[in-house]
């Protein structure tokens, strides 16, 4: 996951570009909102697609934690307590605590991403920018979806449908992780919002019986199961998008922002 930020620090140095716009400087005093958007919106945006799975497929849920029991089952300090209980402590440890201890690996990903190549895309507009981000990032997953990660090797289409989804799940976590990026004038808010989404992206399999099929969900890098991100996203790359032109001038200052919606 760091190669990303490897390459926009080697691109630096070989173009000699300088590092006035590294998007490092926090700006929390103004950009609370959005660290608090890319720390809390990802377990919303994963529970509502997991929850619009199971009322499609019920089939596939299980209410009686059968999963979770069988790994209950062997610890002594767990036994006669309900599953439920696991739930909520994964639910709890992946919205409080998965954004900090994931972050060290995601800003590897995002100082490359959104710290680099969102502004050099982003004089095209808006959603074009996007959309080429969507395509590259997804692209840049391709090699270990081809090895089975996400999707495995027996779901319909294999093995070119799953990195063909994949390109639109990186896009719909892409609009999101820009736009809070933009808005802040900082990286740190995209670094939170993907180790969030890491962090929590596994949550339906506790309540999961069955193999559904990955192209569909539970987990939100299904069709189904990423309809909270996509709803979100499609509402962001249909709005005007925010602006990085004054981003440089803006990192020497924690002033008031000067970027416009």
């Amino acid at each position: 996951m760091w190669a990303p930020a490897v390459a926009h620090i080697l691109t630096r140095l070989l173009t000699r570009e300088g590092w006035k716009d590294v998007s490092l400087r926090p700006h929390f005093r103004r950009g609370w909102p959005y660290w608090l958007m890319g720390w809390v919106l990802p377990a919303l945006m994963t529970i509502a697609g997991a929850v619009v799975f199971f009322l499609v497929f019920p089939g596939y849920f299980d209410p009686s934690l059968a999963r979770v029991q069988q790994m209950m089952a062997g610890s002594a300090s767990l036994a006669g307590r309900s599953p439920w209980i696991i739930v909520v402590v994964e639910t709890l440890t992946g919205v409080l605590v998965s954004p900090i201890v994931n972050s060290l690996a995601t800003f590897g990903e995002e100082f490359g991403w959104r710290a680099y190549l969102l502004p050099k895309l982003m004089p095209l507009g808006w959603r074009k920018a996007m959309l080429l981000i969507g395509l590259i990032w997804g692209v840049w997953h391709w090699p270990v979806i081809f090895m089975g990660y996400e999707y495995g090797f027996s779901y319909p289409g294999f093995p070119w449908l799953g990195p063909l989804l994949f390109i639109w799940i990186t896009f719909c976590f892409g609009v999101f992780l820009a736009w809070i990026t933009l808005r802040a004038g900082s990286v740190w808010p995209a670094v939170i919002g993907h180790a969030a989404i890491n962090g929590i992206a596994a949550l339906a399999v506790l309540t999961t019986t069955g193999s559904p099929n990955p192209l569909l969900g539970p987990l939100p890098v299904g069709i189904i199961g990423s309809l909270g991100y996509a709803i979100v996203a499609l509402i962001l790359f249909f709005s005007p998008g925010p602006s990085v032109a004054n981003r440089a001038s803006d990192d020497q200052t924690d002033g008031p922002s000067s970027l416009s919606s």
